[in-house]
């Protein structure tokens, strides 16, 4: 029986098809460029088939290597599914597991959620990794982190689980609503306001992959408006500071924007609002890992008891 010498050499294969070079695939895998490279070479003379191009713009895939794509990304899932099956069969789970968090980790009960993965699946072990709701998404397709925390409006998120490329489990968490927050001595300036004049104040922007550009980009171009940003940011506790310095309007949720005014003295506008979601997401292909499906299940349980306490 003929046998390939490493499994490696097809993940990275499979790894460079999908990044599309050598150098991104290696981001993902925490690989060097020159052992992605080396894997690429070892299975070129394991197969005899040429399976990239070089080309200005990098590498591309030839027809051999895509007609062999297919099989190579079955070899990893009959792989995944074997590990997964020998964990049942030792009645453990255990592995390593990265969790994309986002805002203040109160707010997603993160501390709760790892003592209680702590004492139920000692076993587990955890890497945090912190960034933008918009980051997160990014880094899951990228194969960077397990699962994570999204932020998102509360329809968006089934719109992922469609995805014919790559698509999304997702679990709602909580549902609350945005804030339009203003300096002190503001409150005559947004009271009555609507969208359009609230876009054309002072305001503190965010970067594209914020849920805050995300959801204020979808109503401003609904109301055919343009949004006056006048400084840009990307940390909540910026914002806060730089609406409190009087620089100008942000988004803030409703019990900040609460906590806030009582406070600072922070104007809040009670006439809109943005309802959103707190939902934590996997690929569709990774629930049945049974590391990332005893997160899930033990989330769920966290937010259960959690809510019966307040």
């Amino acid at each position: 029986m003929e046998r390939f010498s490493n499994i490696n050499t097809i993940l990275a294969f499979v790894t460079v098809a999908r990044e599309g070079s050598v150098s991104k695939a290696a981001e993902v895998l925490n690989l060097t460029q020159p052992a992605i490279s080396h894997q690429i070479k070892r299975l070129t003379e394991e197969t005899g088939i040429t399976l990239f191009d070089r080309t200005p713009g990098g590498l591309r895939i030839t027809p051999d290597g895509k007609a062999l794509l297919g099989k190579a990304e079955q070899v990893l899932e009959v792989m995944t599914e074997f590990h997964r099956s020998a964990h049942r069969r030792a009645g453990r789970v255990r592995g390593k597991l990265r969790i994309g968090t986002i805002v203040d980790p109160e707010f997603i009960r993160l501390g709760r959620l790892l003592s209680n993965l702590r004492v139920e699946y000692p076993e587990i072990e955890t890497e945090l990794v912190h960034g933008m709701s918009g980051n997160i998404l990014a880094r899951l397709r990228r194969n960077q982190i397990d699962a994570g925390f999204f932020l998102s409006g509360p329809d968006d998120v089934d719109q992922f689980s469609s995805d014919q490329d790559e698509p999304i489990h997702a679990v709602k968490l909580a549902d609350f609503s945005y804030k339009v927050i203003a300096p002190d001595g503001w409150q005559d300036r947004i009271t009555g306001a609507d969208w359009t004049q609230l876009a054309a104040l002072p305001w503190i922007g965010t970067p594209e992959l914020s849920v805050h550009h995300r959801l204020l980009g979808k109503i401003f171009e609904e109301h055919g408006c343009q949004q006056n940003v006048v400084a840009l940011v990307d940390q909540e506790s910026s914002m806060l500071e730089m609406v409190r310095a009087g620089v100008g309007l942000s988004l803030s949720r409703d019990s900040i924007a609460l906590q806030q005014k009582q406070s600072f003295g922070l104007a809040v506008c009670d006439d809109v609002s943005i309802p959103a979601s707190l939902s934590f997401i996997t690929l569709e292909r990774l629930k049945g890992n049974p590391a990332v499906s005893a997160l899930f299940e033990l989330l769920r349980k966290t937010w259960r008891r959690a809510d019966r306490e307040l």
